[in-house]
């Protein structure tokens, strides 16, 4: 069945519209509520930094009390900290406002099971059905009750120091931080000093419209930028509600998902701590593929999304897997995407091998990749379209065996996503806005 509200990674707009608005959302906590806790349920609700989430917050509690659920809020903190602490702290829910990597407007509720991962699609499909049911209130003496926590980032932290190996410390590196003025502004940085790095923390002041304005992992240019200017061994930048990560060695160079995933990859394979192969998504690029056949790691590829990823983990019994985004699953730490913990395994490496972070990818041959986004009218479908298919078929009879093309949809907004992908970056370049032009040609006509 296709679901009505949930996208990729739950349900997410521009604030003020639906399905961002206090009244849906109040109805979503409802709703929630009643199919995920159980009589007199814990929920917990962290958010990220944007204005709008005191707003959510507040429906959402309001949501959970009317079906009959306690809420204990926890203020901001990064998504794969409600995810950890669901499940510490025993809860039977665990909620997100956040709209992760999009702009401060936009806002999202996405939600962890009991068990710290994402919701199947059966239970959103039961949470859309209840939401289009008219819902009644809990007795007036079975109402939900609201609690604060103050200490859940000290927790966090301190699980995320355990994932580092206690016999290593960063005390000989200079570590720039960039935390895009989101939920790790005030947890990352501690998490690396305490291990004894010293740390340059940037994008660490929000004010609930800057997230990832011009900072974090959608906008290395700052990190790359502050690298250089502070000669730092190693730049980490995480997204607004960091579940994703990229990395900048000493040189400025960008290492997003893919190379950090091979890092650790090949890390835990030298440590014989492996565990299976790895899970890549359609997007990941076909050189980290060949680099781990190299190896000897199998590879397999799931659908778009760090769900699908998950899925196709725990589908084999597996114990690694990422999106070249920066989302990364680390299975034997996290039930979830962690940007705090991939970067402190690809720190464990370096510690471990005594070298640069660039020495470690410097046998990853990564193929050159176009990436073109495409906004399109509701009434308009690319992937179906005569015009744009038989493009697609042109290019890719013209790259060959040593390309790939991909066109998707974007889970959250109303895009089309170009991916070519070949050994010479001025054909991929030049491929991709061959289909961008016939898309936009098409898409006008409509």
């Amino acid at each position: 069945m296709k679901r009505k509200y949930f996208g990729t990674d739950g349900i997410r707009g521009k604030t003020g519209q639906f399905p961002i608005t206090p009244d849906f959302v109040m109805k979503l906590g409802m709703a929630a509520g009643k199919v995920l806790a159980k009589d007199n349920g814990r929920v917990i609700i962290g958010k990220d930094t944007r204005l709008s989430g005191y707003m959510l917050e507040s429906a959402l509690e309001a949501g959970f009390s009317a079906a009959g659920v306690s809420t204990t809020l926890l203020g901001p903190m990064p998504t794969p900290a409600i995810s950890y602490l669901t499940r510490a702290f025993r809860a039977d829910l665990g909620v997100v406002i956040s709209a992760s990597h999009n702009p401060f407007y936009d806002n999202g509720i996405k939600f962890f099971s009991k068990e710290g991962t994402k919701l199947p699609d059966e239970v959103e499909l039961e949470i859309e059905a209840m939401l289009d049911q008219e819902l009644s209130l809990a007795p007036s003496n079975a109402l939900g009750r609201a609690y604060r926590k103050d200490d859940a980032p000290g927790r966090y932290i301190e699980f995320c120091k355990s994932t580092f190996t206690s016999y290593l410390s960063l005390d000989n590196l200079k570590i720039v931080v960039d935390c895009a003025n989101g939920a790790t502004y005030h947890v990352a940085p501690s998490v690396f000093k305490e291990l004894g790095a010293n740390v340059i923390a940037i994008g660490t002041n929000p004010n609930g419209i800057n997230i990832n304005d011009n900072v974090g992992s959608t906008h290395p240019q700052a990190l790359i930028d502050a690298v250089l200017a502070n000669s730092a061994d190693v730049g980490i930048a995480f997204d607004g509600d960091g579940d994703r990560v990229l990395m900048v060695d000493n040189q400025g160079n960008l290492l997003d998902g893919d190379a950090l995933l091979y890092i650790i990859a090949k890390d835990r394979m030298m440590q014989n701590k492996l565990r299976g192969g790895i899970v890549g998504t359609l997007m990941t690029n076909l050189g980290l593929e060949l680099a781990l056949k190299d190896l000897g790691i199998d590879f397999k590829r799931s659908a778009v999304g760090d769900r699908y990823v998950m899925e196709e983990l725990l589908n084999n019994n597996w114990r690694l897997g990422g999106e070249n985004s920066g989302h990364i699953i680390c299975l034997d730490y996290v039930s979830t995407g962690d940007g705090i913990v991939s970067a402190l395994q690809v720190l464990k490496a370096m510690q471990r091998n005594k070298c640069a972070l660039s020495d470690l990818v410097c046998d990853l041959k990564l193929f050159p990749q176009e990436l073109i986004n495409v906004r399109t009218q509701s009434n308009f479908d690319p992937l179906e379209d005569e015009h744009v298919v038989n493009e697609v078929r042109k290019v890719e009879a013209e790259l060959g065996t040593t390309g790939r093309v991909l066109l998707r949809k974007s889970g959250t907004e109303p895009l089309i996503r170009i991916m070519v992908e070949g050994e010479n970056s001025e054909l991929t370049h030049k491929m991709a806005h061959r289909i961008y032009d016939v898309i936009r040609v098409q898409c006008e006509g409509v």
